[in-house]
């Protein structure tokens, strides 16, 4: 099957019609045409039903085109590898975060860097911890960090922090005097939880079950600087990452700690066959910098 008959239906799909497909080629209408027959020949599907010299997509076509974007989407990337290649040379980087620390931690120490003194094209991107995984696989991020919930297959990876997590909650919460929590006391709160598939959600309800005692959240949602937002909005308590807790602390947000460690665990991972460049290595100095500097401010809001 010829890649460029491919080309030409992905154009038809997006355009609506053989001519304006032809318009944004620069090709004939009747090269457009002969393109979708040969397409349906080879691959023995029909694609479009003719009516009234309008091609209309079946559900062939529409499945097809999923598969082509799939297809087109890796070499956009390519192509705009090549430009920002042109435009910048190798001082480029592309990083991504889980939300926890992609929030404020992240954007701290790349300011600390400074990528525009260094004259560094930076990309930096906030995603899932599947997505980061998926997007350094794909060589699209140089490095990520992503939460331990996923099994990192063929990628070189290390821990970057292991902490445990804090209770959040405002500083008029009856709680609120207290220096430590027992974990007992999360369930007769009104509880704002992380989504289920997080894995220190996973480990807060083993160390309940353990207890005899089950979570009862009367809120969820995957995210760590939610939960802050819910808390100071008087929903309830929750438990998060203590480094989500550095941009909230000035706004009254107040953390506890509990009695049990309920760990936090985010990972660093890059590909293999690919060494870090000088620039991410001197990031990855001022990021292990700033995660020191966060984790004394959450010391001393601790007590």
């Amino acid at each position: 099957m010829d890649m460029r008959d491919i080309q030409i239906f992905r154009a038809v799909m997006r355009a609506g019609t053989t001519s304006k497909a032809a318009v944004v080629l620069d090709i004939s209408q009747p090269a457009v045409s002969q393109a979708i027959r040969r397409l349906e020949t080879q691959s023995g599907l029909r694609l479009f039903d003719r009516v009234r010299n309008r091609l209309l997509p079946t559900q062939e076509a529409d499945a097809l085109l999923v598969e082509v974007d799939r297809c087109f989407a890796g070499f956009e990337q390519i192509e705009h590898r090549i430009r920002s290649l042109k435009s910048f040379g190798v001082g480029r980087m592309a990083i991504g975060s889980l939300p926890a620390l992609g929030v404020g931690f992240m954007p701290r120490a790349i300011a600390a860097f400074n990528p525009t003194e260094r004259r560094v094209q930076m990309s930096f991107q906030i995603l899932s911890s599947r997505e980061v995984m998926q997007q350094v696989v794909a060589g699209q991020l140089d490095l990520g960090l992503m939460a331990d919930e996923i099994a990192v297959m063929g990628l070189e990876h290390s821990l970057f922090l292991e902490v445990p997590g804090v209770i959040a909650m405002t500083a008029t919460h009856p709680l609120a005097h207290r220096k430590v929590l027992a974990i007992e006391e999360l369930v007769e709160q009104h509880f704002i939880a992380l989504n289920p598939e997080d894995a220190s959600r996973r480990r807060l309800e083993t160390a309940l079950g353990e207890r005899g005692l089950t979570l009862r959240a009367g809120f969820e949602t995957p995210y760590a600087f939610s939960v802050c937002e819910l808390v100071l909005r008087g929903m309830g308590i929750g438990l998060i990452h203590p480094m989500t807790a550095v941009d909230y602390l000035a706004r009254g947000l107040v953390i506890k700690r509990l009695d049990i460690d309920i760990a936090f665990r985010s990972l660093l991972v890059f590909r293999p066959d690919r060494s870090l460049s000088q620039n991410a290595r001197e990031l990855l100095r001022l990021m292990r910098m700033q995660a020191d500097q966060d984790l004394r401010l959450i010391e001393g809001a601790l007590g």
